[in-house]
Formats: C-alpha cells, sequence, structure tokens
C-alpha cells in the first residue's frame, strides 16, 4: 500500500502537469531521475513516439523492450531500423529458458488459449518475470499508456505509484487520442511496425494478436478469446480499492 507522503507527491506531480505536453514531462523526469529511469518499449506506436522524445532530450537514456520468443518478424525488423534510425540501442531482455521450458513441457506450446490461468503465467514467465529484471536500479518507468486504449486503463493517471515494482510509472502520452500518436509519427517519420497497417492497432505476441474489423475496440485483437475487462498481461494491473 502507498504511504500517504508519496500519494502526495504523486497527486502534486499529476496537478502541476496536467496541462503539460508529454516533452515537458519527459524533461522533467529525465533530468530529476537520470540514470534512475527507463523507457519500457512494446514498440508499439505509442513506445515509437516515446523513443524519439526521449531520444531528443537525453540520448544516453535507457531504453529496452520485452523478447518474449513469440512476436512478430515485423517486431524484429523494427527493433533494428529503431536503432538506426535514433542511433540508440534498445536493450531486450529475455525470459528464463528453464521456466519457459518447464511450462511447455506441462502444458503445451500453446497453453495460453485453454484458460486465463495458463494466458497468465505464460505472460508472467515471458514478460513479468524478465521485466522485474530490467527494472533494477530503477525509479521510474516510462510506457505508452493512453487512457482511450481500453476499459482497463481509462483510469489511469500520467503519473502513478506501481505497487507491485516499487516504482514511480510515468504515462506521457495518456491524455493523447490515436489520431494524434499518428500524426505526431508522420509528422516526423518516427519508424512503426508495418502490421499497423494492416489492421493491427495493437501488437503483442504473434499467437495473442491478431487484426481487428472496422468499429472494433483498439485492444480487440489482444488476447481476442477473452472478455475485454481481462485483456491484460499483468504489466499494468491495478490496485484494487
Amino acid at each position: 500500500m502507498i504511504n500517504s507522503s508519496l500519494q502526495e507527491i504523486i497527486d502534486s506531480l499529476n496537478s502541476n502537469f496536467a496541462k503539460s505536453t508529454p516533452e515537458e514531462v519527459l524533461q522533467y523526469f529525465l533530468t530529476e531521475y537520470k540514470g534512475k529511469i527507463a523507457l519500457a518499449s512494446s514498440l508499439g506506436a505509442e513506445d515509437q513516439v516515446l523513443t524519439r522524445m526521449v531520444n531528443a532530450i537525453d540520448a544516453s537514456a535507457r531504453i529496452f523492450t520485452l523478447d518474449t520468443g513469440r512476436l512478430f518478424p515485423e517486431t524484429y525488423k523494427l527493433i533494428d531500423e529503431t536503432n538506426k534510425a535514433f542511433n540508440t540501442k534498445i536493450e531486450v531482455f529475455f525470459p528464463d529458458f528453464r521456466q519457459t521450458e518447464k511450462m511447455v513441457a506441462e502444458k503445451g506450446i500453446n497453453l495460453f488459449y485453454h484458460s486465463i490461468e495458463n494466458r497468465k503465467q505464460c505472460c508472467n514467465i515471458r514478460k513479468i518475470t524478465p521485466l522485474k529484471r530490467a527494472f533494477e536500479n530503477l525509479d521510474v518507468w516510462i510506457c505508452g499508456l493512453r487512457r482511450n486504449q481500453s476499459v482497463t486503463r481509462i483510469s489511469t493517471n500520467m503519473v502513478e505509484w506501481d505497487e507491485g515494482n516499487s516504482l514511480i510509472k510515468l504515462n506521457p502520452l495518456i491524455n493523447w487520442t490515436e489520431s494524434e500518436v499518428w500524426e505526431y509519427i508522420k509528422l516526423h517519420k518516427v519508424p512503426y511496425n508495418t502490421l499497423h497497417d494492416s489492421g493491427f492497432p495493437s501488437i503483442g505476441c504473434q499467437p495473442c494478436t491478431r487484426a481487428i474489423n472496422p468499429g472494433e475496440d483498439v485492444r480487440a485483437g489482444r488476447w481476442w478469446w477473452e472478455l475485454p475487462e481481462h485483456k491484460e498481461c499483468g504489466l499494468h494491473n491495478r490496485p484494487k480499492n
């Protein structure tokens, strides 16, 4: 449980930056927490926007991603394209092979289709555990959440306390619309995953992601066999009141 003094700091930060641009927010945090802050990128459109912003403010700032072992070929290609475009080097974290092999031996290669419990186990091994290693020695992590991405994110704030990881979680694009994201990408010629051009607004692991139909929610293609309120992998879980 977050203590009252820390909550006051976070509330104050949200109030102070309520009308700020993402760049202004990032400038403050990248300076204030230099060496203790990193962008966790999934290589999605929002994270590509943040990669450019972070790189322009502090080219030495850490940017990392998680390779679950089940990503699309287009995502791997984008890692190289992004490194080249911004003259950076995205750190890549992998799941523990022992845990992965044990899970597959016990429940099968595509266990996630059979139950929410299985899917969450797979996400935990392939994403949550490597993420915790990436978080070592950090005080703040930056991510590309937006409120209108899904029903699970409508109450997300720009600055939050991540109870599970004991870190400040920063969401600079929280108030942006999807159109604002793409306007920025086009204006600044930011490299992006070409699957976005084929009906994939949200891209994760290949077996758990599909293109969406016109009119569907932007997160409808993620874990499409589950109910909308279950569609989080654990990276962005919020504490229950």
